[in-house]
């Protein structure tokens, strides 16, 4: 809980040995505490879905991150991204990584379909729950 106090993590998820523990930081507006990060302009829901389709854009699945932490689309600076917009991806692949407290977590695609758009630019911090990826599901 330190931890998070000290880095201003408002979560803070472990796992060890098959152990995994969560701790979520219950966050107060008093005085002396960081105000709340104000949401990118245009941000309220929506999605940067311009260029595509309507009725594709209505069948998107988002790909979310799953934690706190920086996005990379490459497992090295000098090598290609895992996937690029119009890559067809099969469940349990690998989409990118997020780094958090120094520790790399490949991020696997949950379903199989195609990459309409990679939302998150490589390096850029990312939070829980945020969207990644836009996927056209696929059987």
């Amino acid at each position: 809980m330190e931890l998070a106090v000290q880095h201003d993590l408002a979560e803070l998820e472990v796992e060890q040995g098959g152990t995994r523990i969560r701790v979520v930081r219950e966050r107060s507006a008093q005085a002396g505490e960081r105000a709340p990060r104000a949401a990118a302009p245009g941000a309220a829901g929506a999605l940067p879905t311009e260029g595509l389709e309507p009725a594709l854009e209505a069948s998107l699945v988002k790909v979310e991150a799953p934690m706190v932490g920086t996005f990379y689309r490459a497992p090295g600076p000098d090598t290609a991204p895992f996937v690029s917009e119009g890559d067809l991806i099969k469940e349990g692949q690998v989409l990118c990584i997020i780094e958090a407290m120094k520790l790399m977590n490949e991020i696997e695609s949950k379903l199989t379909g195609r990459v309409a758009k990679v939302l998150v630019e490589n390096g850029q911090p990312v939070e829980f729950g945020q969207p990644l990826f836009l996927v056209e599901p696929r059987r």
